[in-house]
């Protein structure tokens, strides 16, 4: 059995349920509120010293983090990951992107706007990470102009990694109305066999992210 010790509404905790959910495989969900610090006990460190969620666990006391690199391992050998080793590239290209030019601004500025207090000075931040989050999107929506996926030329794995931040944009007070060719993508990656949603955040986190500028 597969164990996943995950945040629900994290973005990259997310990436993982998406996939087990599409690739129909049997999986067990731990929850780990690291907002709360429970990444940071030392048993959780004992399997992870990075301290962070995702964490992969098998039965056998193997751990695999990071969330990209624990889709492509969940995906070896499935039409989610591509078998042409060009392709493949292509796929984590995208998947690096996604951890280097767009996840630490949308997903930073999302976490900012609903998981720190009004006063926090973090929120000082909060221009430069839309800019620079926009620019990930121009980028994705150049992409998106000739492609209809960002893994190849089917859904997968690169798909799965962008959508996850991307769908839950506006909690970061993103606007993606000038990026028309996102906004399908989007609704193709919702419309795919087996897609489930991110959970909402907690209410606290809900009610930070209605307050917010």
């Amino acid at each position: 059995m597969t164990t996943v010790h995950g945040y629900s509404t994290s973005g990259n905790c997310h990436k993982l349920r998406l996939l087990l959910e599409q690739l129909d495989r049997p999986y067990r969900w731990v929850e780990v509120d690291s907002s709360r610090g429970e990444t940071r006990t030392p048993e959780y460190l004992a399997k992870n010293p990075n301290g962070k969620v995702p964490m992969l666990e098998l039965d056998d006391g193997r751990v695999l983090v990071e969330s990209n690199a624990i889709l492509c391992w969940l995906a070896e050998e499935t039409s989610f990951l591509p078998p042409d080793p060009w392709q493949r590239a292509q796929a984590l290209s995208w998947m690096f992107f996604e951890q280097y030019s767009h996840e630490p601004y949308v997903a930073v500025a999302r976490f900012i706007r609903g998981w720190t207090p009004p006063d926090s000075p973090r929120r000082a931040d909060l221009p430069r990470l839309r800019e620079r989050g926009h620019e990930a999107f121009a980028v994705m929506e150049r992409h998106l102009g000739g492609h209809a996926w960002f893994t190849g030329p089917e859904y997968g794995v690169a798909d799965i990694a962008l959508f996850a931040y991307t769908d839950v944009a506006g909690d970061g007070g993103f606007d993606l109305a000038a990026y028309p060719a996102v906004r399908a993508w989007l609704a193709r990656v919702r419309a795919t066999p087996g897609f489930v949603p991110m959970p909402a955040p907690p209410s606290e986190a809900q009610a930070l992210l209605h307050q917010s500028p």
